[in-house]
């Protein structure tokens, strides 16, 4: 009585599956063995497991991966749930077991190539393959925005299972040009009297813009002597009797023009850290306790570190941070007898997004600093014209112009024969040219060595020499295919 009833509850289940259901169900035998047998399933799809004897139980060791359903003693229909594996097992009628299947449920992979196929179509490299319970993506993909679009298509297929062995195909590697140009412009005008009376009984001195400083002590006592700093560029004197007066006279008229242009140039693969310095390390002494002293080393110069990505066959996303320092001796200090330079440093971070060639100016300054410092006596400094002889008075005005501008390049090796360096041009010369002439260089008219660039157009004796014999500017750069 219970066989018949789970024949009729069989029977009538499978009456009740959808149309598409039963058209899309295989038919599977399964025969006697005692070794494991492999059935292969898609996600969503099913099949009809045939037994040459009636079972008496079927066991599913993953009820999530599949599911079982009983048609009949001798049919079992099986359902794939999740990609996955799991084991379903058969019991005869005596007790013994029928047979063991390994079933591997897998992504149904060609509704997946059809929606990629749809979504992606320019993609014509992408691999789909089904191993274990894992969809495997491989292939070649034009940038990092088509991986991140297929790995997420291919999850919803098989959540959490998809390994990603995709590439971005074109080229990897990236050469970043970076221009650091810096105008700076500084006006400084000062005008400062100091002057000092002496007699045999009093002594009377200004003091104002630390022209002069006072001294205690002198060849007599309690006299009062004086001395003066290096600031002072005029003095004049002159006696009359007993009594001396002299004058010290600051007058300065300061112009400063500073240019600098840095060209930094780097190459590495994308996804990869690079760093770069043109520069050094300077010793920088920190005091310890009991006394002692340690050294430690700051860089400075040109330096340049970036992380870059190639998003696609023409477009780079790139963290880049150029700077450009040097040591400024105006500003040191005195540490345990060591003098210390300032650093005086231009630096920018930032992340930034360009195609292939152009150019972005990632940091710029303009700044205009005037400054004005009057020192003087109250009532004495204001009296008009004879009041210039009570004051000490400072201008000063500074401009400064700075860019940084950089620009990627995807770029490929090149051959070294059409190669170019700074140093090919050069020409070695002679005892005439050297020591009569006064000449780092030796001229061109002595046909020299051809220059490697020879093959674009350049010779030893061409454009890539100098223009004028000992000079030290010539024509440099790179080449980027």
């Amino acid at each position: 009585m219970a066989n018949k009833l789970i024949l009729f509850m069989g029977v009538a289940m499978a009456l009740l599956l959808p149309s598409a259901a039963r058209t899309e169900s295989l038919s599977q035998t399964a025969v006697k063995s005692s070794q494991v047998q492999t059935l292969e399933l898609v996600v969503g799809k099913s099949k009809v497991i045939d037994t040459p004897v009636p079972i008496k139980r079927a066991s599913l060791a993953n009820p999530d991966v599949a599911d079982t359903v009983v048609l009949s003693p001798t049919q079992i229909y099986l359902t794939g749930k999740a990609v996955g594996v799991t084991n379903l097992t058969f019991w005869q009628e005596n007790g013994q077991i029928l047979t063991i299947f390994d079933v591997v449920v897998s992504a149904d992979l060609n509704r997946l190539k059809e929606q990629l196929q749809r979504l992606l179509p320019n993609e014509r490299d992408i691999r789909v393959t089904a191993d274990h319970d894992h969809v495997t993506l491989a292939g070649a993909v034009s940038s990092t925005a088509i991986v991140t679009k297929v790995r997420e298509i291919a999850e919803a297929y098989a959540p959490k299972k998809v390994i990603n062995l995709l590439q971005v195909g074109g080229v990897q590697q990236i050469m970043l040009e970076v221009r650091v140009a810096e105008m700076n412009r500084e006006l400084t005008r000062r005008l400062g009297i100091n002057f000092n009376y002496i007699d045999n009984n009093a002594f009377g001195v200004s003091a104002l813009g630390n022209l002069t400083a006072l001294g205690g002590g002198g060849s007599s006592a309690g006299q009062v002597t004086q001395t003066v700093t290096s600031v002072i560029n005029a003095l004049f004197g002159f006696r009359t009797g007993n009594v001396t007066w002299t004058t010290f006279i600051d007058a300065l008229k300061d112009q400063n023009l500073l240019k600098i242009l840095a060209k930094p140039t780097l190459v590495t693969l994308s996804g990869q850290d690079a760093q770069f310095l043109a520069g050094g390390e300077f010793p920088f002494p920190v005091p310890q306790s009991l006394g002692t002293v340690t050294i430690e080393f700051k860089k400075f110069g040109v330096g340049l570190s970036f992380h870059p990505t190639v998003l696609s066959s023409n477009h780079i996303s790139m963290t880049v941070a150029p700077e450009v320092s040097e040591l400024d001796f105006t500003n040191s200090v005195t540490i345990g007898g060591f003098r210390i330079p300032a650093i005086t440093t231009r630096r920018a971070s930032t992340v930034i997004e360009l195609a292939d060639g152009q150019s972005f100016a990632i940091a710029g300054l303009l700044q205009d600093t005037v400054r004005e410092d009057i020192a003087k006596f109250p009532v004495l400094g204001d009296i008009p014209i004879l009041g210039a002889l009570f004051r000490s008075s400072s201008f000063r005005k500074r401009e400064t112009e700075l860019v940084i501008i950089v620009t990627p390049h995807l770029v490929k090796p090149l051959d070294l024969v059409k190669q170019t360096l700074p140093t090919d041009s050069y020409l070695e010369p002679n005892d005439f040219e050297f020591y009569l002439m006064g000449y780092t260089e030796g001229l061109t008219h002595r046909g020299g060595p051809v220059d490697p660039s020879a093959s674009t157009g350049v010779t030893a004796s061409g454009p890539g020499r100098p223009g004028r014999p000992g000079q030290m500017e010539g024509v440099f750069g790179h080449l980027a295919p």
